[in-house]
């Protein structure tokens, strides 16, 4: 069986650590945007995964980037440049490929974990809420893996 906390605590080093914002896993972290959120999502494994140490599994987060005020301009808002440059380099944390082995630029290294697979679940983009001068930015990832 594939325990998914982990996976998630390796998830969230390697956003925090390529990106150089904060996470907050399910919650706003402590600090003033801008912010990236992890939710995990949905998961799902093949055969008996309880029965069986070798099944693969399927996790899919999201991950909200959060734009915000700029603490040196009062009365400045978040802005859908900044959400979508949040965005940008999370993709890249997770998707680049080394051009010559094909290798992901930033391991996601787990204990007992191989990831096979990284893609975009779904992206729906941009929201905000003019009310707290917030953009924020969604994207959804899948990850799928396997026993090492």
């Amino acid at each position: 069986m594939i325990d998914r906390r982990p996976f998630s605590n390796a998830l969230a080093a390697l956003l925090a650590s390529t990106t150089g914002f904060p996470v907050g896993r399910g919650r706003m972290p402590d600090s003033k945007p801008p912010y990236l959120l992890l939710y995990s999502l949905d998961g799902a494994v093949s055969g008996a995964p309880l029965a069986d140490e070798n099944e693969d599994a399927s996790f899919v987060y999201q991950v909200t980037c959060v734009s915000g005020p700029d603490p040196a301009r009062p009365g400045s808002t978040g802005t859908v440049e900044q959400a979508e440059l949040l965005a940008d380099k999370v993709k890249r944390s997770i998707l680049a490929r080394d051009a010559s082995t094909g290798q992901w630029v930033t391991p996601l290294t787990v204990p007992g974990i191989k990831v096979m697979c990284r893609e975009v679940d779904v992206e729906p983009g941009g929201t905000n809420d003019p009310g707290d001068a917030i953009i924020s930015y969604v994207i959804r990832f899948r990850f799928n893996l396997t026993p090492a």
